[in-house]
């Protein structure tokens, strides 16, 4: 189970955050010779949006793309809300409404993507 990406959009529509926590498997290189023989498969790969406002900030909306076998997503944009108010809202340098560029704002989010994806959820205590 993955999460692909979270985005923090403002009250304007304007994206002042993204994050792409997703790497795809790495492939080995492949060499070909002409022509050639391709074969089109279809897959059903799904992703899921999540949307989510808290009442704290009127129109920040906090977007996360997750395998939908993902669990948790709810837990998970609380603890995103969280960690937002925590470093960028308490952040003397940052303003609303801009981009958001804090150090302890990725290193968090990161952390509290990973712990997500290998728990599949956020507990009372995280």
């Amino acid at each position: 189970m993955a999460i692909f990406s979270v985005f923090v959009v403002n009250k304007a529509g304007g994206l002042i955050y993204q994050l792409d926590s997703y790497a795809p498997r790495a492939e080995a290189e492949k060499t070909f010779s002409y022509p050639l023989d391709l074969l089109l498969k279809l897959h059903d790969e799904r992703v899921l949006v999540a949307f989510g406002q808290r009442d704290g900030i009127r129109g920040i909306k906090f977007v996360v793309l997750a395998d939908p076998r993902q669990a948790g997503i709810d837990s998970l944009l609380r603890k995103i809300y969280e960690i937002y108010s925590d470093f960028a809202l308490k952040n003397p340098f940052y303003s609303l409404e801009m981009p958001i560029r804090c150090e302890l704002f990725d290193q968090n989010l990161k952390l509290a993507l990973e712990v997500a994806e290998k728990a599949g959820t956020f507990g009372p205590g995280s």
